[in-house]
């Protein structure tokens, strides 16, 4: 039973690394801008499939990661993540019980709240300017909550990962 919870959340691990594969994957032209931020809403579902294994400490490491890989100020994706995971973790109980339509609207505030902080702390660097493009992560990763819900879900439940 043990080996199957490490291997379980493997599988766990594993989807994060593929989202952070699409986080970076290089779009072409205009298609960059409507990239979602991949690695936060696999961190949300997992958040809310199973608390006890995906927290706050998960969504500071893969922050600290997306920093990293983007090569952003060192902590800011790091600090937006585990704040929006810190939310999912305190309403968890509830919004398991919300279906998919209003799971998405939960989706959209979160991504909305994650990328103002992202704002907040680039305007602290040198001021920049709120542009359209700004939004369409939020309504993209919306829009893609329901085929990661349903991805992810197919596989926590094809591999029983508890």
């Amino acid at each position: 039973m043990q080996m199957n919870n490490y291997v379980g959340f493997f599988r766990v691990i594993l989807t994060l690394v593929v989202a952070m594969g699409l986080r970076i994957a290089p779009w072409p032209g205009a298609m960059a801008a409507l990239n979602p931020d991949w690695v936060l809403l696999v961190l949300i579902y997992w958040s809310l499939a199973i608390p006890e294994r995906v927290g706050i400490f998960h969504a500071w490491s893969f922050g600290l990661l997306t920093d990293v890989l983007t090569g952003r100020l060192l902590g800011q994706y790091a600090l937006a993540y585990s704040l929006v995971i810190y939310i999912c973790l305190k309403l968890h109980k509830r919004l398991r019980q919300f279906p998919l339509l209003q799971q998405g609207l939960f989706i959209f505030f979160c991504l909305l709240l994650s990328q103002l902080l992202l704002f907040f702390i680039k305007n602290l660097q040198h001021p920049a300017q709120l542009h359209s493009a700004f939004w369409l992560p939020v309504f993209t990763g919306t829009i893609c909550w329901p085929l990661v819900y349903g991805a992810l879900r197919f596989v926590r439940l094809s591999r029983r990962i508890k």
